[in-house]
C-alpha cells in the first residue's frame, strides 16, 4: 500500500535501486577509488536500467519523471555505500538546464547521451574570490563577431577529467544597463584556452576536483544555453535540483553509516549484553535516525515542489533540505564511528572515510551559513547584514 508520502511506484523504485546497488556496494567503490579510477561500470549499468536519466524527457531517451525520482535513485545508492556524485551534476544540474532552456540542437546533442550515460557534463560556478556568489562571478563572456570569448577561473569543479564538456557560469554585459548578468555556456573539454589543474584533496573520492582556467576561450553562438537576458532564472533552475540532490546524497551516506553502526551494536557483546541494549549507545543512534528521516521529508517536499513547477517554493525547501540533510549526515557518521570505537577507524569497517565526506554536505554546494542567511532573509523577512 502506498503511504501518504510515497507512491507504490516510488517504493518499488527504492527497492529496485537498492537491490541493484548492493551488487556493487561499498567495496566496489573503495576499490575503484584506490585504483584512481571512476565507477564507470556502475554508472553505465545504472544508465542502462534507466536510473541515470530518469528525470530527463522521454523523447530524448529519459524516463520522463523528475528530480523526485532521481533523488530516490541517488539516496538508495548512497544507502548501500555506492553513491554516484556525478548524478548531482550531469543529469540533475546540466540535464535540467538543457531540458528547460536549451535549443533543439542542444537537446538533440546532449540529452540522449546524458540519459544513457555515454556522455557526462560537469558544472562550473565556484570561483576563487566569489565562491558561489553569482553576483561576484568574474568569469566574463564578450561578443566577438558571431562568437563569444570566455575568460575567467573556476575552482572545485567535479569530474572535469571524465566529462565531455562543462557547463560554465559566466557573466555578460547588459547593453541597456551596463551591469553584468549570469549566463550559461557549454564548453567542450578540448576547447582552445580551456585548461584544468587537479586540486590535491584530503577527500578520497572517485570524482576528482579541478581548478579551471578559461583564457579567451572562443565559443560559437550556439554554446550559449538559453536566453542571455534570463539571468538568474536559468541559473537557479539548475541550483535548486543541485541542493535537492546534495540532500539525497547526504541522507544516503548517513543511512549507510547508521546501518553499519546498528548492525554492529546488535552483534557486539560486552559483559554478555549487546552494546545496543545500553541507552548510551541506543539513544544517539535513534536520534540520528530521527534526524535523517526529518531531512528526508523536507527533501521530498523540495523535490515535489520543483517537479510541480514551483521554483520559488522549491528554492526555500531545497535550501532547508540541504541544510537538514548535511547536519543529519555529519551527526550520523560521527555517531556511527563512535559506536564502533576503534573499529570505526579501521579500513575493515569502512566508515572512517565518511568523516571527511560527510563534511562536504555541510560545505557544498553552498555553506550552511549561507542557507541560514537565505532563510532569515527570504523566509523570515529579516534585513541583510551584507
Amino acid at each position: 500500500m502506498p503511504t501518504l508520502l510515497e507512491s507504490d511506484e516510488h517504493q518499488a523504485l527504492r527497492t529496485a535501486v537498492s537491490a541493484f546497488g548492493r551488487r556493487y556496494g561499498r567495496d566496489y567503490l573503495t576499490r575503484v577509488q584506490e585504483e584512481g579510477g571512476y565507477p564507470k561500470d556502475l554508472w553505465l549499468e545504472a544508465a542502462a536500467l534507466g536510473y541515470i536519466g530518469v528525470n530527463l524527457p522521454e523523447r530524448y531517451g529519459g524516463g520522463g519523471a523528475g528530480i523526485t525520482e532521481l533523488s530516490i535513485v541517488l539516496e538508495e545508492l548512497g544507502a548501500v555505500g555506492a553513491p554516484l556524485l556525478m548524478m548531482i551534476v550531469s543529469p540533475a544540474i546540466c540535464g535540467t538546464v538543457i531540458s528547460r532552456f536549451g535549443t533543439d540542437a542542444q537537446k538533440d546533442e546532449w540529452l540522449p547521451a546524458l540519459a544513457d550515460g555515454t556522455r557526462l557534463m560537469a558544472f562550473g560556478i565556484t570561483e576563487p574570490d566569489a565562491g558561489s556568489n553569482s553576483h561576484r562571478i568574474t568569469t566574463t563572456a564578450r561578443r566577438d563577431g558571431a562568437d563569444w570569448l570566455l575568460t575567467g577561473r573556476k575552482v572545485f569543479v567535479s569530474g572535469v577529467d571524465i566529462a565531455d564538456a562543462t557547463l560554465i557560469v559566466g557573466r555578460t554585459e547588459d547593453a541597456r544597463t551596463g551591469s553584468l548578468k549570469p549566463c550559461l555556456f557549454i564548453v567542450p573539454r578540448d576547447a582552445d584556452g580551456f585548461t584544468r589543474r587537479p586540486i590535491d584533496m584530503e577527500l578520497n573520492a572517485a570524482e576528482k576536483q579541478f581548478e579551471l582556467t578559461l583564457d579567451e576561450v572562443r565559443l560559437p553562438q550556439e554554446a550559449l544555453v538559453g536566453d542571455e537576458d534570463a539571468g538568474l532564472l536559468q541559473l537557479f533552475a539548475g541550483l535548486n535540483p543541485e541542493r535537492v540532490m546534495t540532500a539525497a546524497f547526504a541522507i544516503g551516506m548517513g543511512r549507510y553509516a547508521l546501518g553499519r553502526a546498528v548492525e554492529y551494536a546488535r552483534e557486539r557483546t560486552v559483559w554478555k549484553t549487546p552494546i545496543g541494549a545500553h541507552q548510551a549507545i541506543a539513544h544517539p543512534l535513534a536520534q540520528a535516525h530521527i534526524e535523517l528521516e526529518l531531512a528526508r521529508l523536507m527533501t521530498r517536499k523540495a523535490a515535489l515542489l520543483y517537479d510541480a513547477g514551483d521554483d520559488v517554493g522549491a528554492g526555500e525547501a531545497a535550501n532547508m533540505a540541504k541544510y537538514a540533510a548535511g547536519e543529519a549526515c555529519v551527526r550520523a557518521v560521527d555517531q556511527a564511528v563512535h559506536t564502533l570505537g576503534g573499529n570505526g577507524l579501521t579500513r575493515e569497517f569502512g566508515i572512517a572515510s565518511l568523516i571527511t565526506a560527510a563534511r562536504v554536505a555541510r560545505i557544498a554546494p553552498v555553506s550552511r551559513e549561507m542557507i541560514l542567511n537565505y532563510v532569515s532573509h527570504q523566509s523570515l523577512g529579516l534585513p541583510k547584514s551584507y
